[in-house]
């Protein structure tokens, strides 16, 4: 079993992060308050397994709290890190990479290993995409993954704009002309007091690399896997669901198709149902029951 106390200097480093992007890209009537942004830990010494859990793009921490509560008090340490970029403003998103959303969870991993015994990976939309990443490049690393809503295909035609925008925004500065740049598309939130409004293209872009990665990778994919998405979304496609599920390669995968008609599934009324898929599918394949005493 691990043993001792989480490891308090690297949530630390975290939250100092956290605290000095926050001041430097606060934007005055975008940026949300700083609890939204805050990475959190939720922790019980009887507890030997942890979730690391993950929120998706343009959002932030505060965005699977629900999923976090519910975790927690089914027997999991759970920690939600902030991927680089988020928690502050669209600017500063703009300029990150996949490679630093990827760092930022990573650092989110090495935190929970400190004090469980085993850690499942679970995240929601870019958040999915990015455990699922993670499984793929360090299949030791995880006792199960559950992704929900990851976009390997979205359904707005303005996403598959983004690659050519971005190569055309590039070409523009490169000839001294930025400001005809177009930077940010509008986001129709489903939670705009934890969302940016603007989505940065960069950021689709990165994303479509991601996935590109992820669904090459899949195949390797032997640990436990749940995939989850909602029938009706309106924002990413939920043949991405499918597609993902058909690929892994574990022999204990499982795919579930929630009846709703919008992409965030993780709060509200109808997470109760994605919780209940989750908590099934963790008490047959990670469980939480070992506790310490």
């Amino acid at each position: 079993m691990a043993a001792g106390a989480f490891d308090r200097a690297l949530i630390d480093f975290e939250n100092g992060l956290f605290e000095r992007e926050y001041r430097r890209f606060f934007v005055d009537g975008e940026t949300k308050p700083k609890h939204i942004g805050e990475p959190y830990l939720l922790e019980n010494a009887a507890f030997a397994h942890g979730v690391l859990l993950v929120h998706g793009l343009m959002a932030a921490p505060e965005e699977v709290r629900e999923w976090a509560d519910d975790l927690f008090a089914r027997g999991y340490n759970v920690y939600a890190p902030r991927m680089a970029g988020h928690g502050t403003s669209s600017g500063d998103l703009s300029g990150r990479s996949a490679q630093e959303w990827i760092d930022s969870v990573d650092r989110g991993y090495a935190i929970l290993k400190t004090r469980c015994d085993s850690v499942v990976a679970a995240g929601f939309s870019t958040g999915g995409a990015v455990v699922l990443h993670r499984v793929i490049e360090n299949p030791q690393a995880f006792a199960a993954v559950v992704s929900i809503s990851a976009p390997l295909k979205f359904r707005k035609f303005s996403a598959h704009l983004a690659r050519p925008v971005s190569l055309w925004n590039r070409a523009l500065t490169t000839l001294g002309a930025p400001g005809l740049c177009r930077e940010f598309v509008h986001n129709d939130a489903d939670n705009p007091h934890i969302n940016y409004l603007r989505c940065p293209v960069n950021s689709i872009v990165q994303i479509q690399r991601l996935m590109r990665e992820v669904y090459a990778g899949l195949a390797s994919v032997s640990i436990p896997s749940l995939i989850i998405h909602a029938k009706g979304d309106p924002k990413v496609d939920v043949q991405s669901g499918r597609d993902i599920h058909r690929r892994l390669g574990s022999p204990a995968k499982q795919y579930r198709e929630i009846d709703f008609d919008q992409h965030g599934i993780v709060r509200g009324e109808i997470a109760g149902r994605v919780f209940l898929e989750v908590g099934e599918f963790l008490s047959r394949f990670a469980p939480a029951a070992d506790v310490r005493v």
